[in-house]
């Protein structure tokens, strides 16, 4: 679908990074051509109502933990094509039959919708929109892909980080080690920010941390440990010199022998000529090398990290191992996708749904409607927006009227706090990491008689 576009006369963009300018062309393909399409045939401006929902929770998930909705309001906030993208657009002749006044349109782009979104922080599960996006249709179809992007991701890691500090409980430390593991640069900083959102202590991400002012956390890499070992002769050389720059740094001992390592470094705190702040461990039996340095080093943080889960978390404070905290890297920042989907569910005050085998989805705008007993969430509704309701809590809020955000920005801490109490307030059986029972959610009356209905039209 590239017709008359010369690619020799293009100039590469070798370094791809992207910039709040480049927002509106970072979509998908067809988000364009559906608003050239819609505008050809006179739907451009009318009214239309999309929801971005999550079919189904992972495998071994109870729930999810709504993250993303900051980086989506700065992107509508940011949407805006320029004179230099229109003529891009142009050049590669994939719109040469498409209304003159389409490019009138993206000249004149910004976005004049309402959005109604669930807190960041806040437990959700399948089936209920995290946001819904009210504007007309165009505005709305081009959306779907940033939304999507942020949304899905940042939900992903907000839930395992979430699932992590459950696990681990309030005291251990979790540290954000995932920046070289993470689909991008990009991808790099959302994962940081959704993990500190979601209850970790810190991010190794210096980028990440002074963006969201933070201090960045880390230890040190088994290349110092070497270098300096084969320059200085000695592992207690390497740790000894590190510790002159950075007396609060957290030393790695398994380059070589952990537990020889833990008794040098023994010896030398009973010397008084270090003060240990923290070791780390990355490899072998962290239960029984935890437990060995434990004897040694009686008072010394013990740090570990590798491939850790919220599983093996589980694992190794059920075996005894002596770990005071974790660097999570890998596990956290990939892993199965969050599948949020983005449909179209009322246009021009029809209610619409997907039909297709196996990807429903609900018809109207809807609300969800959450019952509590006591502290503990009990039961949800999903209800059209038009339904009454008394005692259950709305989740989904106004964010944005008319184009201009209604609510003031969320500190990090005030995101945090939330999904603290969100999870919480999850049964435990719906927070646990073996065959977890999401809590339920019922289809309201009106929602019921209105899916009803849209069969019998098919």
């Amino acid at each position: 679908m590239t017709p008359n576009f010369n690619h020799q006369n293009c100039v590469e963009d070798q370094e791809l990074t992207v910039f709040p300018e480049d927002y509106s062309l970072l979509t998908d393909l067809y988000e364009l051509t559906m608003m050239a399409a819609y505008l050809g045939e006179g739907l451009a401006q009318r009214q239309a109502s999309f929801e971005l929902t999550v079919r189904h929770l992972p495998e071994g998930f109870g729930y999810l933990i709504a993250m993303g909705l900051s980086q989506a309001i700065a992107y509508l906030q940011n949407l805006r094509f320029t004179p230099v993208q229109i003529a891009q657009l142009q050049a590669t002749g994939i719109f040469a039959k498409v209304p003159p006044e389409f490019w009138t349109l993206l000249t004149e782009t910004t976005f004049t919708g309402d959005i109604w979104a669930v807190p960041e922080g806040t437990a959700v599960f399948a089936n209920e929109p995290l946001l819904r996006v009210e504007a007309p249709l165009w505005q709305a179809q081009l959306l779907e892909t940033y939304l999507l992007n942020t949304l899905n991701y940042q939900t992903l890691i907000a839930t395992r980080a979430a699932r992590l500090r459950d696990v681990a409980g309030p005291q251990v430390k979790l540290l954000e080690f995932g920046s070289r593991r993470a689909f991008s640069p990009q991808a790099s900083l959302w994962a940081a920010r959704a993990a500190l959102a979601a209850g970790l202590d810190a991010t190794s991400n210096v980028l990440a941390a002074l963006k969201l002012g933070r201090s960045p956390s880390g230890t040190m890499a088994h290349a110092f440990v070497m270098a300096l070992t084969a320059i200085l002769g000695s592992e207690t050389s390497a740790f000894t010199a590190f510790y002159r720059y950075f007396p609060q740094a957290t030393l790695l001992i398994d380059t070589y022998d952990t537990v020889a390592a833990a008794e040098n470094l023994a010896q030398q705190q009973q010397s008084g000529k270090v003060q240990l702040e923290g070791v780390r461990i990355d490899s072998g039996d962290l239960v029984l090398l935890s437990q060995k340095v434990r004897a040694l080093l009686p008072g010394v943080p013990i740090f570990a990290s590798g491939d850790i889960d919220e599983w093996q978390i589980q694992r190794l404070q059920a075996a005894g191992a002596c770990i005071d905290g974790y660097g999570i890297g890998t596990r956290l920042v990939t892993g199965e996708a969050i599948n949020g989907v983005y449909k179209l569910v009322e246009i021009d005050g029809i209610p619409v749904a997907k039909a297709s085998n196996g990807k429903q989805t609900y018809p109207g705008r809807k609300q969800i409607l959450r019952s509590w007993q006591g502290n503990q969430i009990q039961a949800d509704r999903l209800g059209l927006v038009t339904e009454s309701f008394q005692t259950e809590q709305p989740l989904l809020q106004l964010i944005m009227q008319q184009g201009e955000r209604v609510q003031p920005p969320e500190t990090l801490a005030e995101i945090a706090e939330r999904a603290s109490v969100s999870v919480a307030s999850l049964p435990t059986a719906t927070r646990r990491l073996e065959q977890p029972v999401p809590v339920s959610v019922e289809a309201s009356e009106g929602l019921k008689a209105l899916i009803k209905q849209q069969s019998r039209i098919r």
